[in-house]
């Protein structure tokens, strides 16, 4: 037996009696994909550091955890969700472990708009599902990708008709529980935005109670021709969290899509984005924002293919990082041969704001194309002390000095999203989150050391 196999063996039993009663289990297309990736993730096992995609990203506390489903006994009243709530979203699919909760989410219809959970499209019109559902996602180069689709069940499905322009902003929220064992979820969301249409979509993870959890997302978005869509990827969970979130984006003809991530909790995160522009014309934004403390690790990576020609992408990562907490930013661009007259550029700009944080930077560039305009760039560097005396010396005191110059920095990435009601709920999050970080500064360093070292662990 090979050490892959050895590695995951524990997962072998777990989905065998998933596959029992899984939904869909009949249709012989879901049932070849659960177990082509399935076969799949045991032959390949979790990534190690010898995988470049992964060198700066320890999985050995992940690969190591002996993980099952939580048992659905949790009850939850509406009201423990009140924190969450976004005030003017259109409406919001709640998500409980990795199980769609009716009882807690919204039931709203909107003209042009099927919003359900994907259990339920599955198993009541499963050939809508068919024809995107895991088409996207790659299995053969992904080992999370692969066994997101092994477990592949519930998430969200949203399909914005040709045409359809949706005002506000439909929000998926997945919460994980406290409980006494090692719980996993595989979250897979399917979102088409067809022809001419446009709107936003909010996914958003967040703990109640401690724990050891593990949430693997994945979310394929289809962009149609003409399509304008916006999509954020919102993580919050409690630092022993881990979270591992894959975004795959297929545009077509003249689409435009924007990507804002904001990671600002979880122990150990890895955030993909995987965007393919198929269809000329066609422009992407890919910007986040990710803020780690004590011993957070915090891990970007943006895989931007251009496989036509006339298409544009920007790339802009902000990261703040304090304690011991280390930050990764592996940014990809591949314009290939057909890809004539792209535009990409890439940017990641890091702050330390102190002398145990960490931040591994990667930009690259594969081009096999002749004419193309492309660069990056990457900073790192701490507060700029003539700014904090500057505003000191004009009786601002040093902790909200410190707050007014983070909250500057994390604003670059505020000023790219449109404005409206997801945006003012980013903006919301990330001035309470750096309230709360400027204080940061005067905790004594015992209280850092009491968290798990992702980096140590293994």
């Amino acid at each position: 037996m090979s050490t892959a196999i050895q590695q995951v063996g524990n997962y072998l039993d777990i989905f065998t009696e998933f596959a029992k009663n899984a939904a869909g289990q009949k249709l012989p297309w879901l049932r070849r994909l659960r177990e082509e990736a399935f076969a799949r993730f045991c032959e390949t096992g979790f990534p190690t550091t010898h995988d470049e995609d992964w060198r700066f990203t320890n999985l050995a506390p992940v690969a190591r955890t002996q993980f099952a489903f939580a048992k659905r006994t949790v009850t939850l009243a509406k009201t423990v969700l009140k924190p969450w709530t976004i005030n003017g979203a259109a409406t919001r699919l709640v998500f409980i472990d990795g199980r769609f909760a009716p009882e807690l989410s919204d039931s709203a219809e909107f003209a042009g708009v099927q919003i359900a959970s994907l259990k339920e499209q599955i198993a009541g019109n499963p050939g809508e599902v068919e024809g995107h559902l895991g088409k996207y996602a790659d299995i053969q180069r992904d080992a999370f990708c692969a066994l997101n689709a092994a477990f592949i069940e519930d998430g969200g499905y949203i399909r914005v008709r040709r045409g359809t322009v949706l005002e506000q902003p439909i929000h998926l929220l997945f919460v994980s529980t406290e409980t006494d064992i090692a719980t996993m979820s595989h979250p897979r969301n399917l979102v088409v935005f067809e022809n001419e249409s446009q709107g936003t979509v909010i996914e958003e993870y967040v703990s109640i109670g401690k724990g050891t959890a593990l949430s693997n997302s994945v979310t394929e978005l289809i962009a149609g021709e003409n399509a304008n869509v916006s999509h954020y990827m919102i993580e919050r969970e409690h630092r022993d969290a881990f979270n591992v979130s894959t975004l795959r984006i297929q545009q077509a003809r003249s689409a435009n899509v924007a990507s804002h991530s904001l990671l600002l909790g979880g122990g150990l995160v890895r955030n993909n984005v995987h965007p393919v522009l198929a269809g000329e014309g066609g422009e992407c934004l890919i910007n986040g924002l990710f803020v780690g403390a004590g011993r957070q690790h915090l891990d970007n990576y943006m895989y931007v293919e251009h496989a036509k020609a006339h298409c544009s992408s920007r790339q802009f990562y902000n990261g703040i990082l304090d304690g011991h907490a280390h930050g990764v930013f592996h940014g990809r661009i591949i314009v290939h041969k057909d890809a004539q007259k792209t535009d990409a550029k890439q940017t990641n700009r890091n702050l330390l704001l102190s002398d145990d944080a960490q931040i591994d930077t990667k930009p690259q560039l594969e081009i096999y194309a002749d004419d193309v305009k492309c660069t990056h760039g990457a900073t790192i560097g701490q507060i700029e002390e003539n700014a904090l005396f500057y505003l000191q010396s004009r009786g601002i005191d040093e902790t909200s000095a410190r707050r007014l110059l983070l909250l500057a920095f994390a604003s670059e990435c505020l000023d790219r999203m449109r404005p409206g009601v997801a945006r003012e709920h980013a903006e919301r999050l990330i001035h309470e989150h750096l309230v709360s970080f400027a204080h940061h500064r005067s905790r004594t360093p015992a209280a850092d050391q009491k968290e798990r070292s992702w980096e140590e662990v293994g």
